[in-house]
């Protein structure tokens, strides 16, 4: 799940506009010259994109009947727009899709169903679970192309220092280790976030989520909730801990930290790997530690699994969606998320893309460990719009700005419009 990621929104959509309908020079399925395609890449433009379009560029070469016309869209613009352009007809052939998104286009009809195509010909060489979630009403929407998930992410010389030998396994240990590391070293030992998504893992340590889909129950008021949204409270208070960020660089902020000394552990995805290495801290790459998210009271750790399928739209000619096909199997094969791997530092999502040239990235190593402990989300199309509601009432909370009891209960009812045929 990617957070932070800068554009001008501007320069996006002037080339959104440019570029939107994947089908315009064929709207019969027939072209006297190579097909051309559309590709909505949502990933990092600074630091990922250049390998997404060095791949296009080999697709290309070996395909020369077509042809793929990259756009890379801001991660968080491009639900919304592509939500508009397919409502009129005017989407990509190709979205890189958060894996959230997938179930709700999916119900919309906008994506095409992958079983039995060329796209998802290597279904078998995929992690299972990852291929379960790019899936809805029993059909698969999406090829997985990265994962990830949470993690606590570490200064190991920091921990040493302070006479830690390992990482906290729970909560409570990583409040002691905090005030620790503040006592001997003067730095922060952790700085929790405010977002919605990284205080999921307080929920999964509970036994507990925002909702029940299966019961269809919303659950974020329970108390197995409340008890998991108090220990995530109290992590902004105490000693080494750092009060929350409310602010809109609160990303940023906590990010810069890290990477340069100033706190010693904070909750973190693969994404940032690359931007770990680029900080003072983490010149050393064997410096980074990587550990699962400490347990909650269940004993059990968990955070949530995310990532990025590629998706066909369904509103494309047969023969867009033909070379749309080809494309996604040719950018999620092992040898693409290999190089990809290596380039980006992210996780791929197929056993035989994991190298030992990719394994030997301390970062990508290090999150592949705690890949057991990601918990993947329901089959709801309304799950990741969850998380909104909540984006606004956590920051209130941890800022002292709202009791937790008023908190929950606001987000309880504005769940409540979003899947109203669940009970409370």
């Amino acid at each position: 799940m990617r957070r932070g990621i800068a554009a001008s929104a501007l320069v996006a959509s002037l080339a959104l506009a440019a570029t939107a309908c994947g089908s315009s020079d064929s709207g019969s399925g027939k072209s006297d010259g190579p097909v051309t395609i559309t590709w909505w890449d949502t990933s990092n433009a600074t630091n990922e994109a250049p390998t997404y379009k060095a791949l296009v560029k080999e697709f290309e070469a070996a395909n020369k009947d077509i042809k793929v016309k990259y756009v890379n869209v801001p991660f968080d613009q491009a639900q919304n727009k592509f939500d508009t352009a397919a409502g009129s007809k005017g989407a990509p052939d190709v979205l890189r899709s958060e894996v959230g998104w997938t179930p709700a286009f999916a119900k919309k009809g906008y994506f095409l169903p992958l079983d039995g195509t060329e796209a998802l010909k290597d279904q078998s060489k995929f992690q299972s679970s990852l291929i379960t979630q790019a899936q809805y009403d029993g059909k698969t929407y999406g090829v997985p192309l990265v994962t990830d998930t949470l993690a606590l992410v570490y200064n190991k010389a920091i921990f040493k220092k302070a006479g830690i030998t390992e990482a906290p396994k729970t909560w409570d240990e990583l409040k002691a280790d905090a005030a620790k590391i503040d006592a001997k070293e003067k730095v922060y030992g952790y700085w929790g976030s405010t977002q919605a998504y990284y205080a999921q893992t307080f929920l999964y340590g509970e036994g507990t989520d925002t909702v029940d889909a299966t019961a269809k129950k919303i659950t974020v008021n329970s108390p197995a909730a409340k008890k998991a949204y108090g220990t995530w409270q109290s992590l902004f208070s105490g000693q080494g801990l750092h009060k929350a960020d409310v602010t809109a660089d609160a990303y940023a902020h906590i990010q810069d930290a890290f990477v340069n000394g100033k706190v010693a552990a904070i909750i973190q995805g693969p994404w940032e790997i690359t931007n770990f290495y680029k900080g003072s801290a983490f010149k050393d790459k064997s410096n980074l530690g990587i550990a699962t998210v400490p347990a909650g009271s269940t004993g059990k750790a968990g955070a949530p699994t995310g990532g990025h399928n590629l998706s066909v739209y369904a509103g494309s000619d047969s023969a867009h969606q033909k070379a749309a096909l080809k494309f996604v199997n040719f950018m999620t094969s092992a040898k693409s998320q290999t190089e990809i791997a290596l380039k980006n530092s992210t996780l791929p999502t197929r056993d035989d893309a994991y190298t030992a040239e990719v394994k030997a990235d301390p970062g990508i190593a290090g999150f592949q460990t705690v890949l057991s402990a990601a918990q993947p989300r329901p089959a709801l199309p309304e799950y990741s719009s969850l998380w909104g509601p909540l984006d606004t009432e956590l920051p209130k909370i941890a800022g002292g700005k709202e009791s937790l009891d008023k908190g929950l209960s606001n987000a309880e009812l504005a769940i409540a419009k979003l899947v109203p045929d669940f009970s409370k």
